[in-house]
């Protein structure tokens, strides 16, 4: 048991035992955790899994998060479960430390870019599934035996998706600030990353959910990709200081919109309210500092 923010691990607040239920919020990513897994799992009824994803299409795409409870890997609800774990690392650190699960956290973190940078083949190639929901739903195995389809699918020139990548160009920034101090070689490798998913769902434009039917009945981009596009770019600017970032940020939010809208939604499909509100962060740092 630990406990947060001076709160008894016994008693909680209100009766409730927040650091058991950190806890264990850090513990389900490793039950998710596909691919080879190291020594110190700690999730002991779960083994390797998955050690063939990507063979078929001659990449390896070992690694990664299960969905939920199915085998699939899907890359847009995951990489924004990297980008929020990174930004509760980046806002709490010192609480995480204070509770012992800052290691956990970090750990978890670096499952999901490891798996992204794997993904990344090239500047222009992001792989952004692997398996096939259709044939997983109407199968209950355990990922360990899993005879279900592990087929690959991507994004590239000819097939966008702008969202897939804006999104996970934020998870890997958003991470490049949570190592830059413990690991800064791998920070680096997560930056140059990030500022390639950039150009690239900039300049090959389209939906993600377009491209690839087979998300369309489980990760739809319902809301486009215009979000991500600013999304992506509010984490790079956070991440770099780069006057660039900053600027597309503001001389495309018109255009893209949701800066002024009163959202109500925060979610893997939507990330206005999240634009807003580390807009208005990155924005008072970069006019205090030019200023």
């Amino acid at each position: 048991m630990v406990a947060v923010e001076g709160v008894s691990s016994e008693t909680g607040v209100g009766g409730f035992d927040y650091g058991e239920a950190l806890s264990k919020s850090l513990l389900y990513f490793e039950a998710q955790r596909s691919g080879r897994l190291p020594y110190n799992q700690r999730v002991t009824w779960r083994d390797h899994s998955g050690l063939t994803d990507g063979l078929e299409q001659g990449v390896d795409l070992v690694g990664g998060y299960h969905d939920a409870g199915d085998h699939v890997k899907f890359g847009l609800p995951m990489a924004f479960t990297v980008t929020m774990l990174s930004w509760s690392v980046i806002e709490y650190g010192d609480s995480l430390a204070s509770t012992g699960e800052l290691s956990h956290a970090l750990e978890a973190i670096k499952w999901g870019t490891d798996y992204f940078i794997k993904a990344h083949t090239s500047p222009n190639v992001l792989w952004a599934e692997v398996g096939d929901g259709d044939t997983d739903h109407y199968c209950w195995q355990r990922p360990e035996d899993m005879t279900t389809s592990r087929r690959a699918f991507k994004i590239d020139e000819n097939n966008q998706g702008s969202d897939l990548a804006r999104e996970t160009a934020a998870a890997m920034a958003a991470a490049s600030i949570v190592f830059r101090t413990t690991n800064p070689h791998y920070s680096h490798l997560l930056l140059h990353h990030a500022q390639q998913l950039f150009e690239f769902g900039d300049k090959y434009r389209g939906k993600y959910d377009e491209s690839l039917r087979v998300v369309k009945s489980y990760y739809a981009s319902v809301s486009g990709y215009m979000d991500e596009l600013l999304w992506g770019a509010t984490w790079l600017s956070r991440a770099t200081d780069n006057d660039h970032y900053i600027s597309y940020v503001v001389d495309m939010a018109h255009q893209l919109g949701g800066l002024s809208w009163a959202m109500s939604e925060f979610s893997w499909d939507v990330k206005f309210a999240g634009v807003q509100l580390l807009a208005s962060i990155v924005s008072v740092s970069y006019y205090q500092s030019h200023n």
